[in-house]
């Protein structure tokens, strides 16, 4: 076995049912296409945290907030949706954001590690669900978190110098959360830059005179996000001298899910700008109608669903991508092609 577990750490992309547990499942059409239900999962399937597991050998992994019918035999996932980096300056229900921001993650990541091993220790059912002590210095420690630290920053109006000035805090907290991680023994970190947020129907409808680019997505918000990753990996370089004994892997999902933007047909892709679980205008977003939700037009309820073949599209519901987008993605980051260094997912064991 490559790595025993998998520890994951970030945000909606990768959240397995933390938000759900804590405040609201999302309702069908969400999870339709492979788990025939909702599960947690904002997308109408699996997320690329799932692919990584399944890739591996691995159960797709539950949710550390999740108290009802949880293994944590093989690692837990600690991301929630609209998590942050940095302390959130307004929280659900009187902000954007999730409470359980980056470091509140790996505080829960410290308290698990010390009680599944007094649980273990106990024996019984219990113990079995819990991972062996040895599995935390071999576990993968993925992330995929920073995304909201931008997007929400702007949706409190911020301007984007504004935003941008603030990168190098939310940089520094990223990596201190990685050495605090590597403190307690971890060794292997596969670590997602931001996407690119100005190609999201999120974005375009909120910020619809930005100016756009050949694939008709915003520049300024991609500039964005690109800022953050270009800090974001200079910064994991300079840890990766610091910390000589952990393999710290930067992966570039970024270039990987803007090539479905500029060549969608090339890849089997349609209408990548348009959400396929959505309501109104140009890129059938609003965000007064979420997916799966209920609206009133005109008198009549409509509930929001899903477009006729999810598997054609790119964005699911104006901010996430589909199952099929993501198993794209997934295929093509794994092979270590959009990673520095330049390393498969299944080798990002060897120390380098």
């Amino acid at each position: 076995m490559l790595f025993p577990a998998i520890f994951n750490f970030g945000a909606s992309n990768s959240d397995t049912g933390g938000f759900a547990a804590a405040f609201i499942q999302p309702k069908s059409p969400n999870g339709d296409t492979f788990f025939r239900m909702p599960v947690g999962r904002f997308a109408d399937g699996r997320l690329i945290i799932d692919f990584t597991a399944e890739s591996l050998d691995l159960p797709f992994l539950s949710a550390y907030l999740n108290s009802l019918a949880s293994n944590f035999s093989h690692g837990a996932n600690f991301a929630t949706v609209a998590s942050t980096i940095r302390l959130p300056e307004r929280i659900i229900p009187n902000g954007p954001s999730s409470p359980f921001y980056l470091r509140l993650q790996y505080l829960h990541f410290a308290q698990f590690k010390a009680r599944s091993q007094t649980i273990r220790k106990g024996g019984g059912l219990y113990a079995s669900l819990m991972p062996r002590d040895e599995y935390f210095a071999k576990a993968l420690h993925t992330f995929d978190i920073g995304q909201n630290d931008l997007t929400q920053s702007l949706f409190l109006n911020k301007t984007a110098t504004e935003v941008i000035a603030a990168v190098p805090d939310i940089v520094n907290q990223f990596t201190d959360n990685i050495q605090n991680l590597y403190g307690l023994g971890a060794r292997s970190f596969w670590v997602y830059n931001t996407r690119p947020i100005g190609c999201f129907p999120v974005i375009l409808t909120r910020f619809p005179s930005a100016e756009k680019d050949s694939a008709g997505c915003a520049n300024l918000y991609n500039e964005l996000a690109d800022h953050f990753n270009v800090e974001l990996k200079k910064a994991l370089a300079q840890l990766r001298n610091k910390l000589p004994q952990a393999t710290i892997v930067y992966v570039d999902i970024y270039s990987a899910i803007y090539s479905l933007y500029t060549s969608p047909a090339e890849y089997g892709f349609q209408l990548p700008l348009v959400a396929c679980c959505g309501y109104g205008g140009k890129y059938n977003y609003s965000e007064a109608a979420a997916c799966g939700e209920t609206l009133s037009v005109n008198g009549k309820n409509i509930t929001v669903g899903s477009c006729k073949d999810p598997s054609v599209r790119v964005n699911w519901d104006g901010i996430h991508l589909t199952e099929a987008a993501n198993k794209f993605v997934f295929d093509g980051v794994s092979t270590g092609a959009f990673s520095d260094p330049s390393i498969p997912l299944k080798l990002a064991c060897n120390p380098q």
